[in-house]
């Protein structure tokens, strides 16, 4: 159910750890002049932008819809309750087990599939994102820059180098890489950062609550995360760059008890996300089988007996028994019909079973009620391209991607399928696209150069040739302006 995202060619990561134990720093939009005191938001928000392309084009990234969009809609659910001024947020999630969260300059929000397998509820995982998101409200990259300039574009850039090594190596090279990095920081900087996680967390928590979820996962998840550092070879990858304390969690367990008691249903979605992950890493499919199996049958209520059956179609899914898949998620469709990551797993059921038709159709009626949704839109284009039906799922992408245009996945994927169709000049322009948004100028410019040159050939649509010279125009402004 979740893919890696590949890119058009091997793009090496610009990272090593040279003699003295550093690591090189990807080039980060600059902070401006010391007269201005601090960052503003406008430079933060395009430093964060510059980190994000650098980490899209790195880092193994999960295109699966249904997760990216479970993140967006928990993200902004916090972010509304939140002390953030400024709501304009990125999101992407790592494809890694390691532990790990992150916030960068300028709304950028990070996740490991590890957060996933760790976080056992949808508290405990709102409570990470609820600290990332106290980060950024409270703007803890500005408020070193009068301190350290410098210096903290460089813990920027080594938090960067750290999450794609994390993400691209085995997890002894990372942990050794992010020590490396963290060994040069000064010891005022490692007081700053424990005042800024205190202070995170404070606020972090409070936004948890605001937003509907028990405040008490806190102190529950940072728990695990100690457990995992204390009984595994190494930290968890979140523990190197959020230094975790008992007292942390004392204070959170405390703050937990002053918060007007409510009642917290568990959230089955969450579980399906936390299931799909599950099932993506399982290595021995029959034995998930076999697992998901036994935890049905002896769950113990109601909502763990939901969950337990959504679990168990997946991992009937990850071992290629579609029938059964099938057979097992019909209880849940029958109560919640309208469900969408129900009805999108429904979808990749028949789709997989050779009934590309009937999933077109039954996502159809959905898109009727929920049009332009995301995951919906993806399952119904995943079903057009299983039927060949190239040029209607392009079409489709192209409409789609006007709500969603700095979406790397969906660029790639409409390159992809104008290809299966056979319009060469629009795979040019979606590549040029994809390629601008993980900062491969070169290469953007390039496309639009090939497109632009197949429609003059072609003598046809003089605006479109206007448009693709002035592109290619904003990419070399562009290019000048990052390395001038």
């Amino acid at each position: 159910m979740l893919h890696r995202i590949l890119s058009f060619k091997t793009i090496g990561i610009c990272l090593y750890l040279s003699g003295n134990a550093s690591l090189a720093q990807p080039e980060l939009p600059r902070l401006g002049d010391r007269i201005s005191g601090t960052v503003s938001l406008d430079q933060e928000y395009l430093m964060g932008q510059q980190f994000l392309s650098q980490l899209r084009r790195g880092a193994p990234t999960v295109p699966d819809a249904l997760i990216n969009t479970y993140l967006e809609n928990i993200s902004y659910r916090l972010a509304a309750r939140s002390q953030l001024t400024d709501r304009r947020l990125s999101f992407v999630i790592i494809d890694s087990e390691e532990i790990n969260a992150f916030a960068a300059p300028g709304g950028i929000i990070g996740v490991n599939t590890g957060l996933f397998l760790n976080a056992r509820s949808e508290a405990e995982f709102a409570s990470v994102m609820g600290h990332e998101i106290a980060h950024v409200s409270q703007r803890h990259f500005a408020r070193g820059v009068d301190e350290a300039q410098s210096g903290r574009v460089g813990h920027l850039a080594s938090l960067l180098a750290s999450v794609l090594v994390m993400a691209t190596s085995d997890s002894g090279h990372g942990a050794a890489a992010l020590g490396a990095a963290q060994g040069l920081a000064m010891d005022r900087e490692l007081r700053f950062s424990r005042s800024n996680e205190q202070e995170a967390d404070r606020i972090g928590q409070d936004t948890l609550y605001n937003a509907g979820f028990d405040p008490s996962a806190q102190a529950s998840m940072y728990e695990q995360l100690l457990a995992a550092n204390r009984f595994g070879r190494r930290p968890p990858e979140f523990l190197l760059t959020h230094p975790l304390t008992e007292s942390r969690i004392s204070d959170s367990r405390a703050r937990a008890l002053r918060y007007p008691k409510r009642d917290y249903p568990l959230s089955l979605n969450y579980q399906i996300m936390r299931a799909r992950v599950i099932g993506h890493y399982a290595q021995n499919k029959a034995a998930l089988v076999f697992d998901m199996e036994q935890k049905l049958e002896y769950s113990t209520n109601h909502s763990n007996e939901e969950a337990s059956r959504y679990a168990l179609a997946v991992a009937y899914w990850e071992n290629e028994q579609y029938a059964a898949a099938d057979r097992t998620l019909a209880p849940l469709l029958r109560k919640y019909p309208n469900l969408i990551s129900l009805v999108v797993t429904q979808a990749e059921i028949y789709t997989k079973q050779n009934e590309a038709g009937r999933a077109i159709d039954y996502l159809k009626r959905h898109l009727e009620i929920n049009p332009n949704n995301h995951p919906l839109t993806m399952a119904h284009v995943d079903a057009l391209l299983t039927s060949r039906s190239y040029n209607a799922a392009a079409e489709i992408m192209e409409q789609h991607i006007k709500t969603r245009e700095n979406d790397h996945h969906l660029w790639f994927q409409l390159a992809e399928t104008w290809g299966q169709a056979g319009n060469i000049s629009k795979v040019h322009q979606a590549r040029a696209e994809y390629f601008t948004l993980i900062s491969d100028f070169r290469n953007a410019r390039q496309q639009l150069q090939f497109a632009l040159q197949i429609e003059a050939d072609e003598a046809s649509n003089l605006a479109l040739q206007a448009r693709l010279r002035q592109k290619i125009k904003e990419l070399e402004e562009r290019q000048r302006a990052l390395s001038g």
